[in-house]
C-alpha cells in the first residue's frame, strides 16, 4: 500500500526545510499543502518557497493560482487525489507539507461536496453585507437553514455569507451539503507533527516577519491594494499592513500586530493539531529520528 507521509505544524517552525530532506531522500516532489502559498502573488508574506528551494525539489500547488481565481479546499482535495493516482507508478511514498488546516483535513478525510457558488450570486451577496450588514444576512440564516444558524460563528461574516450563498444558488439548506462523512483513501496516512518550545518558536516567527519586511513585504502589499478585498488577502501580514497604507497604525505597530497575529495563529494550529491522535510529534531538527519512523512504513 503506498503511504502519504504528511508534515505539518506551526507556522515558521521548520516545514519547507525538513520536507526538501525528505522528499529528496525519498526522490519524490512536494505536495504544497499551504492554502495561501498557492496564490502566485502572495510570495514574501507567505513565505512561499524560494526560487532555489524550487530548484531542489519539484513542488505541486506552489504559485499555480492568482488571488483573483476562486479555490477552496474541495477542489484542493479533489485535484490532490488526481495527482497522488498520476503518482502512483513512480512511487509508493508521497510527501504532503504545510500548515492549512482545513487543506490537509480534506486530503486526510475528505470534504463534503459543497457546490462551488457562482459569480453572479457571489456579488450579490457581497453587495447585501455592505448595505444591509451582518445582523440582517444571520436573521435570514436563521430563517433559511436554523440547524447551521445554531452552530456557526455568527461573528464571522465569510461563514455566514457562504452558507447564504448555497443556499440561494441551491434552494437547499447549507446543512444538507455537510455530511462530515469521513472518507476512505487508497493509502496510508502517517502525520508528522514538528514542533519547537513556544520561546524559540516565537522567536523565529518574530525573525521572520523582520526578515520578510527586509525581503519587500510592504513593497508585495502595496501592489495589491486594489485587490484588498479578495478572500486570498484576509491573511496575517496583508491585512496589517493594509492598515498602515490607510494611515490607521505607523509601521512599527503594524509590524508588530503581525508578528503578535502570527504567534496566535501558531497557537490556534497547535490546538487543532494536538486533537489528532494519530500525530508523531519531533523536533524539526531530527531528521534521522523521523526517517527512522517512516521506515516502518516503506
Amino acid at each position: 500500500m503506498d503511504t502519504l507521509v504528511v508534515i505539518t505544524g506551526p507556522t515558521a517552525v521548520g516545514k519547507t526545510a525538513l520536507t526538501i530532506k525528505l522528499a529528496q531522500y525519498y526522490n519524490v516532489p512536494v505536495i504544497n499543502a499551504d492554502s495561501r502559498q498557492i496564490y502566485r502573488e502572495l510570495k514574501i508574506g507567505t513565505a512561499a518557497p524560494t526560487a532555489e528551494q524550487l530548484q531542489q525539489v519539484k513542488h505541486y500547488f506552489v504559485g499555480t493560482k492568482s488571488i483573483d481565481d476562486y479555490y477552496n479546499a474541495s477542489m484542493y482535495e479533489q485535484e490532490v487525489m488526481k495527482l497522488l493516482d498520476t503518482h502512483r507508478e513512480r512511487s509508493t511514498v508521497h510527501v504532503l507539507s504545510g500548515g492549512s488546516m482545513m487543506y490537509i483535513d480534506a486530503v486526510c478525510n475528505g470534504i463534503d461536496d459543497i457546490p462551488t457558488v457562482r459569480d453572479d450570486i457571489r456579488r450579490e451577496m457581497k453587495r447585501r453585507y455592505e448595505d444591509e450588514g451582518l445582523e440582517a444576512l444571520c436573521d435570514e440564516l436563521r430563517q433559511l437553514d436554523p440547524e447551521h444558524y445554531a452552530v456557526v460563528d455568527l461573528k464571522n461574516h465569510r461563514r455566514v455569507i457562504h452558507a447564504l450563498e448555497i443556499c440561494h444558488q441551491t434552494g437547499q439548506t447549507y446543512t444538507s451539503f455537510r455530511t462530515q462523512q469521513k472518507k476512505q483513501r487508497p493509502f496510508r496516512i502517517v502525520k508528522i507533527g514538528l514542533n519547537r518550545e513556544r520561546e524559540e518558536l516565537y522567536q523565529r516567527i518574530n525573525q521572520r516577519v523582520d526578515q520578510m519586511m527586509q525581503d519587500g513585504l510592504l513593497e508585495e502589499v502595496r501592489g495589491l491594494i486594489d485587490k484588498r478585498e479578495t478572500n486570498a488577502l484576509n491573511t496575517v501580514g496583508y491585512k496589517e499592513l493594509f492598515n498602515y497604507l490607510d494611515g490607521l497604525w505607523t509601521l512599527d505597530e503594524a509590524v508588530e500586530r503581525i508578528k503578535g497575529n502570527t504567534r496566535r495563529y501558531a497557537r490556534k494550529q497547535l490546538t487543532w493539531y494536538k486533537r489528532d491522535e494519530k500525530m508523531r510529534w519531533f523536533h524539526p531538527d531530527q531528521i534521522e529520528e523521523i526517517l527512522n519512523y517512516l521506515k516502518h512504513y516503506e
